[in-house]
């Protein structure tokens, strides 16, 4: 082996001892670089949107309302110069229409008839028959509690037993509870609509909302026959 032989394999021997260079500079140039990254993806997902159930408690939380009555306060004598009371069973039926049964199903699960609950249930009554035949089968929701039909097909004898079952199934099944606070909170017709979408009450989940329609309702009457 001559001399320049020699001298090319000692410059590719490692000395005893010494170790290789280490790229300590480099590496943490990718670690920097993958965590840069990792936070700009965390950044760029946006945060889910929240459930009717918690949209429904944020409204509850939000409007909640207390009192506080001195100890030393006196009542006076109350005057009062007119009387209201909120319609029956009877006057709604002998008025008999769609808006009617709408306020038939809140006065039974013992919710507040206000514009938001009546519009929910009208814009409801609409997906699942349409105004002009709303009260198809005496079963205007679609209702299985107790009109024979597991698929919502059955039918009552009258509109007043079939809106005390939508108010009794709203109440007793728990998939229903969200749509029942909602309408006990009289909250805005966005929140109780979700929670609807939301529950076991049609398995479509009307699209979750992709096939509702917000136009108004018409008045329709339904026959006397159906009361």
């Amino acid at each position: 082996m001559n001399f320049s032989r020699r001298l090319l394999d000692a410059r590719h021997t490692l000395v005893p001892g010494r170790r290789a260079p280490r790229r300590t500079g480099k590496t943490l140039s990718v670690c920097a670089a993958s965590a840069a990254f990792t936070l700009i993806a965390i950044f760029l997902v946006p945060p889910a949107p929240p459930s009717a159930a918690a949209q429904l408690d944020a409204y509850i939380a939000a409007h909640s309302q207390a009192i506080t009555v001195k100890e030393t306060v006196q009542l006076g004598g109350i005057d009062r110069d007119s009387y209201s009371a909120t319609a029956g069973q009877q006057s709604l039926a002998a008025a008999g229409t769609n808006y009617d049964w709408a306020k038939l199903v809140l006065v039974s699960g013992g919710w507040p008839t206000s514009d938001s609950n009546v519009t929910v249930l009208v814009r409801w009554m609409r997906q699942e028959n349409g105004p002009p035949s709303w009260f198809n089968r005496n079963n205007p929701l679609n209702n299985g509690l107790g009109s024979g039909g597991g698929g919502g097909t059955g039918s009552y004898p009258n509109l007043v037993i079939a809106a005390q079952k939508v108010a009794e199934n709203l109440h007793r099944n728990p998939g229903f509870g969200t749509i029942a606070a909602a309408f006990a909170a009289s909250a805005p017709t966005n929140i109780t609509e979700q929670a609807i979408w939301a529950s076991p009450w049609a398995s479509s989940h009307y699209a979750n909302g992709s096939h509702w329609h917000y136009s108004p309702v018409p008045v329709v009457k339904a026959p006397a026959s159906a009361w």
